[in-house]
C-alpha cells in the first residue's frame, strides 16, 4: 500500500498546492481566503511541512474570519483561536480559510462570502456541509489537511462526500475558544485529512483541556499515534439491524458491509445489534440544535433578517416552532439516549454504519436546505446528541466515481480506538488515496 505523504511534505509539495489553488480554487470555491505566497516556508515541529486549511468560523489573527456571512465580511479577529495557536506550536502551516455553509447551518456549503463550494469529484454536486470547503480543499490537493467544525455532521458528511477522513471528537475534547458558535452544546472542532494516520497527528496536536472554553473537559489522552499499529484481533464491531441502513442506496450499503467484512478478515468480530430509541434521536437533537441556534441569532432574525441569506434564515426559523417544554423533553431524552449507548458499548467496542445513506447529491437538487440537511444527516445526528466520537472513513465509490464513507463510532473519549481501526483498514484499502481524475 502507498504511504501517506504528509509526514514527508516539504517546500516543493507546498508549492504544488499553491499552484493547485491558483488553478482550481476559482471554480471550486473551496477556500474563501487563499493563503498568501509568504506561507510557503514549512516550519519545524511534529507537524512541520503540513499545510492546514481552516474553516472560516475559526478565528485567525489579522485574516478575515466571516463564517460565510455577509454581515461579517469585514470581520478581522485580533487573536487566533486556541487550536490555531496549537497548530502553530506544532509547526503546521495555516493555508487559507475554507469555505463553508453560511453560519455553519446546513449541508450545501454555499456562503455569502465564498459562493458555492463544489465537490472536486463532480463539480455539479455538493461537497457537503457545513465544512465543505475543508473537505474539498483536501480532495482537490490544495492542502494536506483541514480543521472543520461539526455540530450535527458538518465534518463527517463532507468527509464522506469528498473521499477523505474526518473526525468528530468527544464534545469537550478540543477547545472551541475562538470559534464562532452555532449550537454550543453540540459544536466541536474536527480534524480532517486523507488518512486516519494524518488525522491522528492533527488530533494529537490540538486536543486537550482549555480553561477558556467552558465546555472543555480535562480527560487523560494517550498519544493516539502510538496505538495506530495495534492489530484488530478481538475488537467487536456492532452492525445495527435497525435505522442506520434504512433508505440506503444499494451501492452505499454494499460498500459499508464490504468494509465490515474486510475488518473481520483482519481479526475484528462482527456482531449484529439493535439500537433502542435511535428512531427518536435525530428529532430530539434537532430540537436542541434549532433552539440554541434561534437563541443565538434571535435578535438578528427579528431586527435584520435580510442580513442572513434566505435559505439559511428559512432553515433557522424552523427553530421558532419549539418551546421550552419541547427543549426540556429533548434534554431529558438526551440522557436516556446516552444511557442506551452505555449499555450498547458493554456489548461492542465500536459501531459501524454508513456516514450517510447516499453519495453527494446535485447542488441544484430541488430540495429546500431544511429538507436535504435532514435527509443527509439522519445517521450523524444521533452520535452528536450523545457527544460520542465518530469518524468518517472512505470505503468505496458509487456511480459516477462518487466517494462513499463509513462511520465508526465509539464510547466517550475513545478517539484512539476509532483511529486505530480506521488506520488498520486503510492499510488494506486505498480509497482514501484516490484523487479526482482531473488532478492526476
Amino acid at each position: 500500500m502507498p504511504h501517506s505523504t504528509t509526514q514527508n511534505s516539504d517546500t516543493p509539495a507546498i508549492a504544488q498546492q499553491w499552484q493547485n489553488i491558483q488553478a482550481h480554487n476559482p471554480r471550486l470555491a473551496a477556500l474563501i481566503t487563499p493563503p498568501s505566497s509568504a506561507s510557503l516556508n514549512p516550519q519545524s515541529g511534529p507537524l512541520g511541512g503540513v499545510t492546514v486549511s481552516l474553516k472560516d468560523n475559526i478565528d485567525t489573527a489579522g485574516i478575515p474570519t466571516t463564517a460565510g456571512a455577509a454581515f461579517w465580511k469585514h470581520r478581522v479577529p485580533r487573536h487566533n483561536a486556541y487550536v490555531v495557536e496549537r497548530l502553530l506550536a506544532a509547526g503546521a502551516t495555516p493555508f487559507g480559510k475554507a469555505n463553508m455553509t453560511e453560519l455553519a447551518w446546513g449541508v450545501r456549503s454555499y456562503s455569502a462570502t465564498g459562493g458555492q463550494c463544489r465537490n472536486p469529484w463532480d463539480e455539479q454536486r455538493i461537497a457537503g456541509g457545513s465544512s465543505g470547503g475543508s473537505a474539498a480543499s483536501i480532495a482537490a490537493g490544495l492542502c494536506h489537511a483541514s480543521l472543520g467544525t461539526d455540530t450535527g455532521g458538518s465534518v463527517r458528511l463532507p468527509a464522506s462526500f469528498c473521499g477523505v477522513t474526518g473526525l468528530r471528537p468527544t464534545h469537550g475534547r478540543i477547545s472551541n475558544h475562538g470559534v464562532i458558535p452555532l449550537s454550543e452544546s453540540h459544536d466541536t472542532i474536527g480534524p480532517m485529512a486523507r488518512s486516519a494516520a494524518e488525522v491522528a497527528r492533527l488530533f494529537n496536536a490540538i486536543a486537550g483541556y482549555d480553561h477558556q472554553d467552558p465546555y472543555s473537559q480535562a480527560q487523560a489522552m494517550n498519544a493516539v499515534t502510538t496505538q495506530l499499529e495495534h492489530p484488530l484481533q478481538g475488537i467487536t464491531i456492532g452492525i445495527p439491524k435497525n435505522y442506520y441502513f434504512d433508505y440506503c442506496q444499494d451501492e452505499v450499503g454494499a460498500a459499508v458491509m464490504q468494509a465490515a467484512t474486510q475488518l473481520e478478515s483482519q481479526g475484528a468480530i462482527l456482531k449484529a445489534i439493535s439500537i433502542p430509541l435511535v428512531e427518536q434521536a435525530q428529532a430530539m437533537a434537532a430540537c436542541i440544535m434549532f433552539s440554541e441556534v434561534c437563541a443565538l441569532y434571535e435578535e438578528r432574525l427579528q431586527q435584520e433578517p435580510e442580513s442572513i441569506s434566505f435559505d439559511i434564515r428559512s432553515r433557522m426559523e424552523h427553530g421558532f416552532v419549539y418551546n421550552g417544554r419541547d427543549y426540556a423533553r429533548a434534554v431529558a431524552f438526551r440522557q436516556r439516549w446516552r444511557q442506551t449507548l452505555r449499555d450498547i458499548y458493554q456489548k461492542v467496542d465500536i459501531m459501524l454504519v454508513p456516514t450517510t445513506t447516499q453519495t453527494a447529491p446535485l447542488i441544484d437538487d430541488g430540495q429546500t436546505l431544511y429538507a436535504i440537511t435532514r435527509e443527509l444527516a439522519r445517521n450523524t445526528y444521533p452520535s452528536s446528541l450523545a457527544s460520542i466520537p465518530s469518524l468518517s472513513v472512505p470505503c468505496g465509490f458509487g456511480a459516477g466515481q462518487l466517494p462513499i464513507g463509513m462511520l465508526l463510532e465509539a464510547p466517550w473519549w475513545q478517539e484512539a480506538l476509532l483511529l486505530r481501526v480506521a488506520h488498520q483498514y486503510q492499510q488494506r484499502s486505498d480509497f482514501h488515496l484516490q484523487t479526482p481524475a482531473w488532478l492526476d
